[in-house]
């Protein structure tokens, strides 16, 4: 808990260094993330190195909530850069970006750029079940092995997942067992492990910060989020069932009321080239760039990514329209 602490006050020191009072003759870049706050850490202090003479500001929200405010508000929204959102997302919001005309993509994987050219990929987010065996042996309880094992009434309020209507990682993980077991059959499922969720959260990383905190056992997360805990010392574990990791794409794109101002393509570009490498690096190893794939350490090799097909933002409208358990 103090180790939770400590971070989120000097995240918060952070933040509110880099977005106090504009009094200054700066111009500013402002950028909207649904990216952790270790990684939002990381993006800010960079930019800030490179870019001292520009006031950046870097707001979190969910990925649905980004979307809904760039929809809702179009030219008028307070943002420049949108960061690490989700592709489906990101196609929502395509007549309120900027094509990014002079942008080279050359250097990432050929099917994770879009033809429109609206974002640039950021991240292949896989997802896994993570458990806390200290909490499991806490309660006396086997490390499940299939999800049909998670229905079992003994992991009663010692489950955590995030609410595929608020987030991606949430949504990938109904994606791909729609795809792997049928629509009915996977609502089903969810109807009956709502019985033994403690609760939904509103953000991907929300799970892993309940089983870091010991508040629950078994979480759906990420992949990169598990093991950047795991190699700070809490003890959680990554785990695959038979149907494999789900897995989304994220990406980074500029709002077309912002595409003219130079400092906005600067951090921009940064951002999409230099720092995505680092996030690579550092965070979410899967590959995304034609000569680079990076290792972390304790981070599954040779994972086997589940089928992810018919991922389009209209069939995530219409699945979502049927989620009624968060």
């Amino acid at each position: 808990m103090k180790k939770f602490l400590v971070a989120a006050i000097c995240l918060l020191a952070l933040f509110v260094t880099a977005c106090g009072g504009n009094t200054s003759s700066k111009k500013t870049v402002k950028i909207w993330t649904s990216g952790e706050d270790y990684r939002n850490e990381y993006y800010l202090t960079e930019c800030r190195k490179k870019f001292p003479d520009l006031d950046i500001t870097l707001e979190y929200m969910n990925t649905s909530t980004i979307a809904a405010k760039i929809v809702e508000e179009g030219d008028k929204a307070d943002c420049d850069i949108i960061l690490s959102e989700e592709y489906c997302y990101l196609q929502k919001c395509a007549p309120q970006l900027a094509t990014l005309a002079e942008f080279d993509f050359t250097p990432f994987l050929e099917g994770l750029v879009t033809p429109d050219h609206k974002f640039t990929p950021e991240y292949k987010n896989s997802g896994c079940i993570i458990i806390n065996r200290d909490v499991l042996a806490k309660n006396n309880l086997p490390a499940p092995k299939s999800y049909q094992d998670l229905l079992d009434p003994r992991y009663k309020n010692l489950i955590s997942m995030p609410s595929p209507t608020s987030s991606g990682t949430g949504y990938m993980f109904l994606r791909q067992l729609t795809n792997e077991w049928g629509e009915d059959i996977a609502f089903d499922y969810f109807a009956k492990l709502s019985e033994n969720v403690l609760q939904y959260t509103s953000s991907g990383s929300g799970p892993v910060n309940a089983l870091v905190q010991g508040e629950v056992a078994i979480g759906f997360g990420m992949t990169g989020n598990a093991v950047f805990e795991i190699n700070q010392g809490v003890p959680l574990e990554v785990v695959y069932f038979a149907e494999g990791s789900p897995f989304n794409m994220y990406g980074n794109a500029i709002l077309a009321k912002s595409y003219d101002r130079p400092e906005v393509r600067e951090v921009f570009n940064y951002l999409s080239t230099e720092l995505c490498r680092g996030n690579n690096e550092k965070f979410f190893p899967d590959q995304i760039f034609k000569d680079f794939a990076p290792t972390i350490k304790n981070y599954p090799t040779n994972i086997h990514y589940g089928n992810m097909s018919n991922d389009t933002l209209a069939e995530k409208e219409r699945l979502l329209k049927r989620w009624t358990f968060s």
